[in-house]
């Protein structure tokens, strides 16, 4: 009786989606029973997040996930992709075009926020384009926008309204993307609804499709962020995402390097000179990272010594439970602008033209690239 009424009265989260429940707590969509009465009702996990800014490690089933996002080829949507700026090639879903069919994709690029003052962000589009295109996504457009800061937002609303005609929006993206901030943003734009989905620093926060209805009876359909764990934001603790994740404009961190040198990313990542002439490197990564620069002879017996300490977070202690590193050999060619992409963590543009050789340690499955320079 207790869950007939509650399937009747709320049979979802109005924060994440997840199908209402009183009886596990270990289970998604768990509230206890007294909490049925709130305006909106929301389960647990996303009342933790939004008061006291904490997660627990409830996930939906990857096949359950397939599902949802394969549905949307049958269906006629506009299909909007979110991707974060700084993460770009881990946060791009990966075969997009198989799941959508037919159906239109806008690209909107979000965290422009973030992009070191005096930017030139057209040229930044030009390269999104061309990077999109590479990675076989067809795009009706390209937006860059920041939804936690209000800048482009306006240019999202047109391409939708150019874009839509009668169809459903389909939202997608990889956690932490800002999926969840940019709708309530269409919320409260093209819909009288008053709930807002819960938005956190942590990844995965929308469980289940959301369905938010549109006034001429068409809706947004929120889906589930797609973990890839290839991303460095998927494999540090949870507490530490703070400081991986930056929250406000980078200051870029630039670093004269002879060959045979070496720069710490805190205790995450590392980054050998090979070979190569005297060159700078720029760091684009958050600025709460610290970075500690040696000479490759004294790298590993460094690392042993003072990984979680001198070199900086995470902790010994989180560190446990990271991965162990695997080594990446990268070659950039004379005359080439390429940047080094790990994911999830940024990137290190290489600046000289007469061509290099580097290795990066990062942590084992993440992924590490090298691509044509962004900026």
């Amino acid at each position: 009786m207790k869950d007939q009424q509650l399937r009747e009265q709320t049979p979802s989260c109005a924060g994440c989606g997840v199908t209402l429940q009183t009886e596990n707590s270990e289970k998604p969509g768990f509230l206890p029973e007294a909490s049925l009465q709130r305006d909106p009702v929301i389960c647990q996990r996303c009342f933790r997040i939004k008061h006291y800014n904490e997660a627990s490690s409830v996930a939906l089933d990857q096949d359950d996930f397939l599902r949802l996002l394969g549905s949307i080829g049958t269906t006629n949507s506009l299909v909007v992709h979110i991707v974060d700026l700084y993460d770009f090639e881990g946060s791009l879903i990966s075969g997009l075009q198989r799941f959508v069919g037919n159906n239109p994709v806008l690209l909107v690029v979000n965290k422009i926020d973030l992009l070191p003052k005096g930017m030139n962000v057209n040229r930044i589009r030009n390269w999104v384009q061309r990077a999109a295109k590479a990675q076989g996504l067809r795009t009706v457009d390209v937006i860059m926008c920041s939804a936690k800061r209000n800048m482009g937002f306006e240019h999202v609303i047109e391409a939708l309204e150019q874009h839509r005609g009668d169809r459903d929006i389909y939202v997608v993206g990889a956690t932490n993307v800002g999926k969840s901030t940019l709708i309530n943003r269409l919320i409260r734009d093209y819909s009288n609804m008053e709930r807002e989905l819960t938005t956190s620093r942590y990844p995965g926060t929308t469980l289940d499709a959301v369905y938010i209805p549109l006034d001429d009876g068409k809706s947004i359909i929120d889906t589930p962020g797609i973990v890839y764990s290839s991303r460095m934001t998927e494999v540090v603790p949870r507490s530490f995402l703070g400081s991986l994740l930056p929250d406000k404009p980078i200051k870029p961190l630039v670093y004269q390097l002879n060959e045979q040198q070496t720069l710490f990313i805190g205790s995450l990542a590392r980054f050998d000179f090979v070979e190569g002439e005297r060159q700078s490197f720029t760091l684009y990564i958050s600025n709460a990272l610290h970075v500690h620069r040696t000479k490759m002879e004294r790298a590993d017996e460094l690392y042993e010594e003072h990984k979680g300490e001198l070199l900086g977070a995470p902790s010994r202690d989180e560190l446990a439970s990271i991965p162990e590193w695997t080594r990446h050999s990268l070659r950039v060619k004379p005359g080439e602008k390429q940047d080094v992409f790990i994911a999830g963590l940024g990137w290190i543009q290489v600046n000289g033209l007469r061509g290099a050789l580097i290795d990066v340690y990062a942590p084992k499955g993440v992924k590490v690239l090298l691509r044509d320079s962004m900026i």
